[in-house]
């Protein structure tokens, strides 16, 4: 579990987070949602230690990450899985090398047990026979596997994905939500997805967070969200036209709202 209190950044004049406290469970995929420049991206660079928050905290399952010198935030850092946007494979480094890479870095294995873990990784996201290629070599999905096999190879306790489902077709799109949440569920993971991709929170959003002007505005799940009566979410998750044809007319689910 991770949870945050009172988070606030500033840049300059402009104030990106303000108060945001919330909680993202473990064995669970939560979501940040919200426009481009809501916060959201600010927020997840808070959670893990790229910025320092000017007022609050950040808590790895009631470990104050924020205040820890930093020589124990590094070995927080060890628990950590990262899936990067845009995949961030190292284009020199064969597939296998590249999940590889972190276990070189992080753990004290050989090299007999790295190759052995990277090839389980990889099985378990149903790669087989593209060891040796290069990313150049293999499709879209293909690198995202990639990059969720390098992601779980040290075995985290929280995985963090910045728009995994960025530049791919709808169907991959789908499958990488699918193992995403899978792998939490399997693992019993903290997953935490920044999207704005509304397939991505109706398909697996088990806790949903949607950041509006730096503010957490609304917290519930994709079944609730659909009901809220919520102005801002509302106008963010029928956008699309064609939802808006679904969009109900009341708010039968009761769920909590904040702003």
């Amino acid at each position: 579990m991770i949870h945050t209190e009172h988070i606030s950044k500033i840049f300059g004049d402009k104030q990106v987070l303000h108060d945001v406290s919330t909680v993202f469970e473990k064995g669970k995929t939560n979501l940040i949602i919200g426009e481009s420049g809501s916060g959201k991206t600010v927020l997840m660079k808070c959670l893990v230690g790229l910025y320092e928050p000017d007022e609050g905290s950040v808590f790895f399952d009631n470990r104050n990450f924020t205040q820890m010198p930093l020589s124990s935030r590094k070995e927080v850092r060890k628990e950590l899985g990262m899936l990067f946007q845009g995949s961030a494979l190292f284009d020199s480094m064969s597939v296998i090398e590249n999940v590889m890479f972190p276990l070189k870095m992080l753990t004290n294995m050989t090299y007999g047990q790295r190759v052995k873990r990277a090839v389980e990784c990889l099985s378990r996201v149903n790669l087989r026979g593209v060891n040796k290629r290069l990313p150049a070599e293999i499709s879209g999905g293909m690198k995202k596997r990639v990059a969720i096999a390098r992601a779980i190879a040290v075995n985290p306790k929280y995985l963090f994905c910045d728009e995994p489902n960025s530049g791919l077709d709808p169907r991959t799109a789908i499958l990488i939500d699918q193992l995403i949440a899978e792998i939490t569920h399997e693992y019993n993971m903290t997953t935490i997805v920044n999207t704005h991709d509304m397939n991505s929170v109706l398909g697996i959003g088990d806790k949903v967070s949607f950041i509006h002007q730096g503010a957490l505005w609304w917290e519930g799940d994709r079944h609730s969200i659909l009901a809220t009566d919520n102005a801002e979410v509302r106008r963010f998750i029928y956008a699309n036209e064609i939802l808006q044809h679904f969009q109900p007319t009341d708010n039968p689910t009761g769920d909590a709202e904040s702003s």
